[in-house]
């Protein structure tokens, strides 16, 4: 029978299989993962005894986490499926891997699953803009979802956004028929597009743009894959835009996370009578975000970036935690959202 171990060759493979066993945003995992690398963190699946540095994690509650997850023989077949899939993997030090993500620290996801262009996520960090909202979008939130990204992806900008309904969906058709580049972050597996309705959308996007997930192929969103999605679509992007979001959307939770990363984050105002307003009137009134309400001044917010940091790629740990922590120090008395 395999063991864990024989299945970790090398620190690709090794990540592959930690994603294939664990959920996204696993700090714990995470943590193990900074201080030994993937091949070792695989092997301690085998043994026993304490996990290094961390305390007074249990480690038998870790182990059994991981291993009822999945059999290494499963495992094997997983990954030589993955293989004839030609399904790519992106991990940290590939050419390809967004520098950004290690804003995350122990939270950065293990290895990213894509299909289509990867090199989309080389592309600087400047040129990558969020645009997220509600599903149950109104006619205005996806016209102006569409206008912004219709403007920005003819000024070269990549549009970034979940693949759902409403808002993120008008934002991915609306860049691609200005023939520019879009990334749809998934919360399931790149081989299985989600929602079933977008199917289309989501292939025509795999052709031309990118998926790209966390989430091992195969696997189906959960409503905890969709809160550790908002994580990535707040680190890849150098600015986030609210179009429209309830009181309880992710869109929020995803402008909290592009906040606390010290991203730009930008809010459309609507009518008060709207349902639809209410997230974002809320991060506006809090402070957390600034009044969008044409492209012009989202392209001031990645510009103004661009002259603080010419080479954000190369630092981006120092200056994204900077400025984060000289918000919070700033705001200490802000609610949360």
């Amino acid at each position: 029978m395999t063991s864990f171990s024989e299945l970790a060759r090398d620190e690709r493979t090794s990540r592959m299989v930690l994603s294939m066993l664990t959920e996204p945003d696993d700090a714990v995992t995470g943590r193990l993962l900074g201080r030994l690398g993937a091949v070792k963190t695989v092997g301690l699946l085998d043994g026993g005894g304490k996990l290094p540095g961390l305390g007074r994690v249990d480690a038998r509650v870790w182990r059994d986490r991981l291993t009822t997850a999945a059999r290494p023989d499963e495992l094997a077949g997983r990954l030589r499926h993955v293989g004839a899939a030609g399904i790519g993997v992106v991990i940290p030090g590939d050419r390809d891997w967004p520098a950004v993500l290690t804003d995350l620290g122990e939270r950065e996801p293990f290895v990213l699953w894509t299909r289509g262009a990867a090199s989309f996520l080389s592309r600087p960090f400047t040129d990558l803009l969020t645009i997220t909202g509600s599903r149950a979008a109104t006619s205005y939130g996806e016209r102006v979802a569409a206008e912004f990204a219709t403007d920005l992806a003819r000024d070269g900008r990549v549009v970034v956004a979940g693949g759902a309904y409403g808002i993120e969906g008008a934002a991915h058709r609306a860049a691609l028929a200005a023939g520019g580049d879009t990334i749809a972050v998934l919360a399931g597996g790149v081989d299985r597009p989600y929602p079933a309705g977008h199917r289309d959308l989501l292939d025509r996007i795999a052709g031309v743009g990118l998926l790209v997930s966390e989430t091992p192929p195969g696997s189906t969103p959960t409503r905890h894959r969709f809160l550790a999605r908002g994580r990535l679509l707040a680190a890849l992007s150098n600015t986030t835009i609210v179009v429209e979001a309830g009181v309880r959307s992710g869109a929020l939770h995803t402008a909290r996370q592009a906040y606390d990363l010290g991203r730009n984050v930008g809010a459309v105002p609507g009518p008060v009578t709207s349902a639809a307003s209410t997230g974002p009137h809320q991060l506006i009134g809090d402070g957390r975000a600034r009044i969008v309400t044409e492209a012009g001044q989202i392209t001031n917010m990645l510009q103004m970036h661009e002259a603080l940091h010419e080479s954000p790629q190369r630092s981006p740990l120092g200056s994204a935690f900077s400025r984060a922590h000289a918000r919070r120090d700033i705001r200490r008395d802000t609610p949360s959202l």
